[in-house]
């Protein structure tokens, strides 16, 4: 007999154990930090917090995996700096996702590249899933500008 009870039938039994992504958002603007937050979640990430500027990031960064990075926050131009300690004191992966992406240079050491605002939700998610993919020399989605 199958395991639903009928002879000859065989349920699937769903074990599916997914690792949550621990995301970070830092980003002032409250509305644009929910949208994100939404598409994010809809999508099986979990995003841990919302931080407005370095004090509030920094509270969670050992609980993260990802950071989604603004540049102009609630204290002033602090974003990259967020980045790069998130990223070489805490080991998070970081984007950043800036309407000032040439603010940025060449970049900041350590985190990934930048996603220009406004951007949608097919380049958001893109963009994620290139972040959190195991490093495998796949190409960056066309609207991500790489660092490096």
């Amino acid at each position: 007999m199958g395991q639903s009870g009928h002879p000859g039938t065989m349920r699937a039994r769903r074990d599916c154990r997914t690792v949550a992504v621990s995301i970070l958002i830092v980003e002032d603007e409250i509305l644009v930090a929910l949208e994100m937050q939404c598409i994010l979640e809809e999508r099986g990430y979990q995003v841990v917090e919302i931080a407005a500027d370095l004090e509030g990031a920094l509270t969670v960064a050992d609980k993260i995996d990802l950071a989604l990075v603004d540049l102009n926050l609630r204290d002033g131009l602090t974003g990259p700096e967020i980045g790069k300690r998130l990223a070489s004191e805490h080991k998070a992966k970081v984007l950043f996702v800036t309407a000032n992406p040439r603010l940025l240079g060449n970049g900041v050491e350590g985190t990934i590249g930048v996603l220009p605002k406004p951007t949608d939700e097919a380049s958001l998610t893109a963009a994620v899933a290139f972040a959190l993919a195991p490093s495998t020399g796949a190409e960056a989605p066309p609207s991500l500008h790489r660092f490096g």
